[in-house]
């Protein structure tokens, strides 16, 4: 079985030692079953802890399809109107000229134009839906959003309806080190940090995952929310977050997204998607190299992990997933 999979793990193993990263995991889902697990290397370039089903990794930015959950939720349950509502009916302290013409929608697919400097002085890049720039600043307000309208942050809201229900005991926001979290390694000529928060709150960027839960956090979006023949969300809920909800863009080659998610629709050279991989297939990642691929016609999920920063460096990124993404879609197709 393993030599079915043989490429993939090839490729995963030979990316780590490329990019100086002390360690990666891939674990494969087909049609419900775990058919692959795949552990190499160390929790860090300093210390001889090895990579095993319970290590657990900062997921980084991919930890925005936990908060396109809690979003889809709000929606699904009255709590946000449409995500065509204009942003400034949430939020009132915004400067109303900088956020004229902003929608929802425009916040959770990457479309809003807005862009923070280091000073704190938020500032306009371009017209709301006239492009695509992936920031930080959209996913601070939806985070603030979603925690004011049910009065508890996004991560207790997902512990409570999905994480409980789904047996998860290593996924979780972390403010103290401990021996099964993975360290991150910023350059190859230092040592690996731990990457925590100060709270548990969903602001900071220290969601960390094994990679068997990562997978099955796609595989639970694959079945649309069923979970041992239990509908744990309601399938409305899953669907939002993974369906196409950018607007129209003029630019053809710009990513599409979900709640969040990255969506294969159409081809586009900016997509995190290869052009091989099926039409309604998804994808969620993070700059410390996890990355979650869910090809619903191949009824197939892929984790993958890492733990170095910028893993695929600088504008080689694109090259890589979509490289990656090609490769599982050659390897599954039916």
């Amino acid at each position: 079985m393993v030599d079915t999979y043989q490429k993939l793990i090839s490729y995963v193993d030979d990316i780590k030692e490329r990019n100086n990263s002390s360690a990666s995991s891939l674990v494969i889902i087909k049609d419900g079953s775990i058919v692959l697990e795949h552990y190499s290397g160390f929790h860090s370039n300093s210390n001889a802890i090895p990579i095993s089903e319970a290590s657990q990794f900062n997921v980084a930015s991919a930890r925005k399809s936990y908060l396109g959950l809690a979003i889809a939720y709000a929606l699904y349950e009255g709590k946000i109107k449409s995500l065509d509502d204009f942003a400034l009916d949430y939020f009132d302290s915004f400067d109303k000229e900088l956020l004229a013409g902003t929608t929802l929608r425009h916040l959770v697919t990457h479309s809003h134009g807005l862009n923070e400097r280091k000073d704190g002085i938020i500032f306009r890049e371009f017209a709301p839906g006239e492009g695509w720039a992936y920031r930080g600043i959209n996913i601070l307000m939806m985070t603030e959003l979603i925690n004011k309208l049910y009065g508890k942050s996004f991560p207790e809201l997902l512990e409570e309806r999905v994480f409980l229900p789904l047996g998860f005991k290593e996924t979780a926001w972390h403010s103290r080190p401990n021996e099964k979290l993975v360290q991150v390694i910023d350059n190859p000529n230092d040592i690996a940090t731990y990457k925590l928060g100060s709270s548990n709150d969903g602001f900071d960027s220290n969601l960390h995952t094994s990679a068997r839960e990562f997978a099955l956090w796609g595989n639970f979006h694959l079945n649309n929310g069923v979970v041992n023949g239990k509908q744990v969300v309601p399938k409305e809920v899953i669907q939002l977050t993974t369906r196409v909800q950018n607007p129209t863009y003029k630019d053809k080659d710009l990513p599409q997204n979900g709640l969040f998610w990255y969506v294969k629709d159409k081809p586009s050279l900016r997509s995190e998607i290869g052009e091989r991989v099926p039409k309604g297939s998804y994808q969620i990642l993070g700059v410390t190299g996890p990355t979650l691929l869910v090809i619903p016609k191949y009824n197939l999920v892929v984790s993958k992990m890492y733990n170095k920063r910028y893993n695929y460096g600088g504008n080689n990124y694109l090259h890589y997933l979509r490289e990656f993404s090609n490769l599982v879609a050659d390897t599954f197709k039916e």
